[in-house]
């Protein structure tokens, strides 16, 4: 190589290779919050998927490049211990000196308490509010929901979530329902958050960070006109879900499900529960009942037999969408189009 070709390698590597370089490392547990991180850093670097989609994040395995990502990061969003408790002794492990955002504790988020029944009543979705009524929001939480009370207490020891569940539906999880991304609300609320910790880690920066949350804000507002206009003819419409995973998105768009096949950790039901949701649907003449693509089919066919039900599936994760900033608002807008079309 020439003096003069060397000379321009050198002082591109140092111009562009540097600002690159400075470029925090960002590791993220899940598509969703995925995608929102990635719209924050939009132009800036781009974030590392922890857990894969099509991939339940109530178990999972690492990967060694998964692995890596984490020990890499100078800061990990994840929801919380209260979707993935195993993974939290795995950051700690891997990543002891990252800037750890969980996004369920973020000020500002709206908190819904676990539905235990396999059937929902109207109330529950104002009832189970963990928060001020009024605003929904994290730090006027003097308002909470009153109903709740006199459980809190064996909730708020139920940290440890057990990966070995044999069926059963009283067993214990994290204290608040943890598909708190399902809610556009959040994801507003989540944009700020993670502009605002990448900004205090990568200050050159912070202009990007908080014009592609202001921008990726926008961009969900228009998403909730969206939904809201596609929800609308159905309104009158009853369905059942595979697991209790979308009383956010249903506590949003004020669409409630009439029960679910399983719990919010997706662990198989009772023979009780799955009764009680097929007498529910007898009784009521439920419209539709989605499965995922994550879990058992089997179940909804043995909760459809002998009924005139229609199925269709919700995918939470977004688990057949590329992992990327627009993985989000189309994660949304399928929920809403595959409820829509079953009913």
């Amino acid at each position: 190589m020439s003096r003069k070709l060397l000379t321009l390698s050198l002082t591109v590597t140092l111009m562009g290779g540097s600002a690159y370089a400075d470029t925090p490392q960002v590791a993220v547990d899940i598509a969703p919050v995925h995608s929102l991180v990635a719209r924050v850093m939009d132009g800036v670097g781009t974030p590392d998927l922890i857990i894969q989609p099509g991939a339940s994040p109530h178990e999972y395995s690492l990967r060694p490049s998964e692995a890596a990502a984490l020990q890499d990061a100078d800061l990990v969003f994840w929801i919380g211990p209260d979707l993935t408790p195993w993974l939290t002794d795995t950051i700690e492990t891997l990543a002891p000196d990252a800037a750890v955002t969980a996004l369920l504790e973020a000020d500002g988020t709206i908190e819904l308490k676990f539905r235990e029944g396999a059937l929902f009543e109207a109330h529950d979705r104002s009832d189970d509010k963990d928060h001020e009524q009024e605003d929904d929001h994290k730090d006027h939480d003097d308002h909470a929901d009153e109903a709740h009370d006199d459980h809190d207490d064996e909730e708020a020891g139920n940290e440890d979530h057990d990966d070995e569940e044999t069926g059963h539906d009283d067993h214990d999880h994290g204290t608040h329902d943890p598909h708190a991304w399902l809610s556009p609300q959040n994801a507003k609320t989540w944009l700020n958050v993670i502009a605002g910790e990448l900004s205090a880690t990568d200050p050159d920066n912070a202009g990007a960070y908080f014009a592609n949350a202001a921008a990726g804000r926008t961009e969900i507002e228009a998403l909730i006109g969206e939904v809201t206009a596609t929800l609308n003819p159905v309104r009158d419409g009853q369905f059942v879900v595979f697991h209790d995973a979308y009383q956010y998105f249903e506590m949003d768009f004020n669409f409630p499900a009439s029960g679910a096949i399983s719990i919010s950790d997706a662990s198989d039901p009772s023979p009780a529960r799955i009764a009680e949701i097929q007498d529910r649907i007898a009784e009521q003449g439920i419209d539709c009942v989605l499965a995922e693509p994550q879990f058992n089919p089997g179940l909804v066919a043995t909760v459809l037999d002998r009924t005139e039900a229609q199925t269709g599936i919700l995918d939470p994760l977004g688990s057949d969408l590329e992992p990327g900033l627009a993985l989000y608002p189309q994660l949304i807008r399928n929920l809403s189009t595959a409820l829509a079309g079953c009913m």
